[in-house]
C-alpha cells in the first residue's frame, strides 16, 4: 500500500493516504526508498522520521508502508561486525558504495552467503516452548552462539531437526505449535522498542569487574546494574567507556557510539580489532557488536541507536550470557529526541526537551537487569547498561542528568578539576556512589577477603578527612596540625596518587585485578596504622616515618604485573 508526502521538515515527513497504517510502522520514502518509522498519527495524517538524509524528498513522492516495526535482526554473524543506528553492516555497505553511504541502499544485517555449522541439541519429539537452545553454533572461538525458540513462540513439539552446514536463511527445524506448522530458521526480527521478555528480575549480587580501581573497590556496578558517567568535555567519559568495553569481566560487549565525533568513534574502530581479550587472548572483537552512530550521520538513526543496542545486548542475555552494553553518550540521544519533538511542534519541557524525556530515560535503563531467561532450561543472564552524559559545561542540573540520575544506581561524578590536575579516571571519590555495595557486601567477604569491606570503609573515609584537613590548612597554615592529622594527609595522598590514579595508556596500570586491589589496599591501611602506632608510641614526626624509601615501594604497587603479585605479599609481610 502507497501513500504520498504532503511536507517536508528536515528529518521529519509527513505523509497522507495510507489506511490502517499504524504507530512505529517502517516505511520507504521517496523515490530512493530511504527508511524511516512512524512516530505520530494525526487524522488520515502520518509523521515520519527518516533515518537518512532527506534531501531532494518533494511534495507527492510515494510513500510504501512495510506493516512492521523497526526491528533488528538476531542470529549468527552480529559479533565482530559494525552496524550503523538501524543496523546495516557497514563494512558491507563500504564495498558497495565507497566510503560514503548511499541514500537508500539496503543491505541485510546478517550476511545471507555465509555457512555455519550447526549442532542440533533437542530431537524429533522434544516439546518446547519460547526461549528454549535448540542448538548452537560456534560464532567465533571464544563465543557459542545459541539458536533460540522464538518470545512469541508458544507450547511446540518438534517435527524435524538436523544438524549441519547452513546459512541463516535456511530451515533448520520444523516445529507443530497450536496455530499449525512453523518453520525455523537460525534467526529471527525482534522489534526495538519492545523489551525482550523473561521468567523473572533477579537482585544483581555480583559485581562487574571492570579492571579500574576507583570503581571496583570504591563504586561498584553489580552485573545487571546500571551506572552512569555524567561530566563536561575533557574529563575522559570516551576513555572510561573504552576502559570498560576492553576490560571488564563480562562476557559479551555491545558498544554504541550514539552522536559522537567521528575521531572519537574512529578510535574505537581501530583499537577494539587489535586489542587481545585478557581471558581468552584472542582478539577482543571476538566477543563485541560495535554500533557506530557518528555526530555527522542523519540525526533521527541517531534516536534509534540505543535501541538498536540494547535489542541486541538483551538477545545475548537471553542465551545465559552477561553482558555489558555502553552507551556514549545519551545526550546526543536526548538531543536528537529534541529535535524530533520540535518538528513535531510538541510543546518543549525544560531546555526544550520533550515533556517525555524522563519517561523515555527510564524505559531505557529499565532494560538492564539479572534475569532468569525464557526456556526450559534454568539460565541466568544479565545486562549491565552504562551511559555517558555530556551536560553543557558539565552543569549536573541539566535535564538528561537528572534524568538520569532518577533511575541509575550507581554516579560517576567526572570532574575537569581533576582531568586538569593530570588525575584519571577523574572520577571525584567524594561525590559519586554506588547503591550496589550493600548488596555486593557478601561478595566481597567471601571472594576477596574478610576484611575487604572494612578497609575500603576506612580508605573513604581517610579521603573523607583529608578533605576537612585541607580546609583547615588553607585558613590556618600546615603546621597546626598534629602529627596525626599529619599522617593522615599522607596516606591520603598515597589513597589518591597510587590507588585512584590509574593509567590508561600504561601496559602494566592499564588493567588492575581483584586481588591485586585488595592487595594495594590493605598493603595502604596496614601502613596507616603501623606509622599511626608509632607516632603515638615513639613520638615520632610524620618526616621520620615516612621516608622517601616507603613512598617509592607504595607507588611502585600500581606497576607491579600480575603474575609478579607476590611481591605485594612480601611487602605486606615485612611491614608485619
Amino acid at each position: 500500500m502507497s501513500g504520498r508526502i504532503v511536507k517536508v521538515s528536515g528529518p521529519l515527513v509527513v505523509g497522507t493516504d495510507i489506511e490502517n497504517i499504524k504507530m512505529y510502522d517502517v516505511v520507504k520514502v521517496g523515490k530512493e526508498k530511504l527508511i524511516g518509522e512512524v512516530i505520530e498519527l494525526h487524522g488520515d495524517k502520518f509523521y515520519i522520521q527518516v533515518y537518512e538524509a532527506t534531501t531532494a524528498l518533494a511534495v507527492d513522492d510515494p510513500i510504501e508502508t512495510t506493516n512492521e516495526p523497526l526491528s533488528v535482526e538476531l542470529g549468527p554473524g552480529l559479533l565482530t561486525t559494525i552496524y550503523d543506528g538501524i543496523q546495516r553492516p557497514l563494512e558491507k555497505i563500504e564495498s558497495i558504495s565507497g566510503y560514503f553511504i548511499k541514500r537508500g541502499i539496503f543491505v541485510p544485517s546478517l550476511d545471507r552467503n555465509k555457512v555455519w555449522d550447526f549442532v542440533a541439541t533437542k530431537n524429533v519429539k522434544d516439546k518446547i516452548k519460547s526461549g528454549d537452545i535448540i542448538g548452537y553454533v560456534q560464532e567465533t572461538q571464544v563465543v557459542k552462539h545459541y539458536i533460540l525458540v522464538p518470545p512469541d513462540i508458544e507450547d511446540a513439539e518438534i517435527l524435524e531437526i538436523k544438524s549441519g552446514k547452513f546459512k541463516v536463511e535456511d530451515v533448520i527445524c520444523k516445529i507443530l505449535t497450536n496455530n499449525g506448522t512453523k518453520e525455523l530458521k537460525m534467526y529471527h526480527k525482534w522489534p526495538v522498542r519492545k523489551p525482550r521478555p523473561y521468567k523473572e528480575k533477579l537482585v544483581p549480587n555480583e559485581p562487574l569487574f571492570t579492571g579500574q580501581r576507583v570503581i571496583d573497590t570504591f563504586f561498584p556496578v553489580g552485573k545487571g546494574g546500571t551506572s552512569c558517567v555524567p561530566g563536561p568535555f575533557g574529563s575522559g567519559k570516551t576513555i572510561i567507556q573504552h576502559q570498560l568495553a576492553k576490560w571488564s569481566d563480562a562476557e559479551i560487549i555491545v558498544y554504541v557510539g550514539c552522536g559522537e565525533r567521528g575521531n572519537e568513534m574512529t578510535d574505537v574502530l581501530i583499537e577494539f580489532p587489535e586489542l587481545k581479550d585478557p581471558k581468552s587472548g584472542y582478539p577482543l572483537m571476538y566477543r563485541t557488536v560495535l554500533i557506530a552512530n557518528t555526530s555527522n550521520m542523519p540525526v533521527a538513526a541517531r534516536e534509534a541507536s540505543i535501541y538498536t543496542a540494547i535489542t541486541i545486548a538483551e538477545y545475548f542475555r537471553d542465551m545465559g550470557y552477561s553482558v555489558a552494553l555502553m552507551a556514549d553518550s545519551t545526550s546526543r540521544w536526548a538531543e536528537a529526541l529534541r529535535e524530533i519533538s520540535g518538528r513535531l511542534e510538541e510543546m518543549p519541557g525544560e531546555e526544550g526537551y520533550p515533556a517525555y524525556l524522563s519517561k523515555k530515560v527510564a524505559e531505557f535503563y529499565e532494560r538492564a537487569g539479572k534475569v532468569k531467561c525464557l526456556g526450559c532450561e534454568d539460565r541466568v543472564g544479565s545486562l549491565t547498561v552504562t551511559g555517558a552524559v555530556s551536560p553543557p559545561g558539565g552543569d549536573l542540573s541539566d535535564p538528561v542528568v537528572q534524568s538520569t540520575l532518577k533511575v541509575v544506581k550507581v554516579f560517576w561524578s567526572l570532574e575537569d578539576w581533576l582531568a586538569y590536575a593530570r588525575h584519571f579516571p577523574a572520577i571525584n571519590w567524594l561525590t559519586s556512589y554506588s547503591l550496589y555495595y550493600d548488596v555486593l557486601e557478601e561478595y566481597y567477604r567471601k571472594n576477596l577477603g574478610d576484611d575487604f569491606v572494612e578497609l575500603r570503609t576506612e580508605a573513604m573515609a581517610l579521603l573523607q578527612k583529608e578533605s576537612e584537613l585541607k580546609e583547615i590548612v588553607r585558613l590556618v597554615g600546615y603546621e597546626t596540625l598534629s602529627e596525626q592529622d599529619k599522617l593522615v594527609l599522607e596516606i591520603a595522598r598515597m589513597l589518591r596518587e597510587d590507588f585512584l590514579y590509574q593509567s590508561a595508556f600504561d601496559p602494566i596500570d592499564t588493567y588492575c585485578s581483584k586481588k591485586k586491589q585488595y592487595l594495594m589496599l590493605k598493603t595502604i591501611i596496614f601502613l596507616y596504622h603501623k606509622l599511626k602506632n608509632e607516632i603515638g608510641t615513639k613520638n615520632y614526626t610524620v618526616k621520620d616515618v615516612v621516608t622517601a624509601e616507603i613512598k617509592e615501594k607504595i607507588t611502585k604497587l600500581r606497576f607491579t604485573a600480575e603474575n609478579q603479585i607476590n611481591q605485594i605479599e612480601e611487602f605486606l609481610n615485612e611491614l608485619n
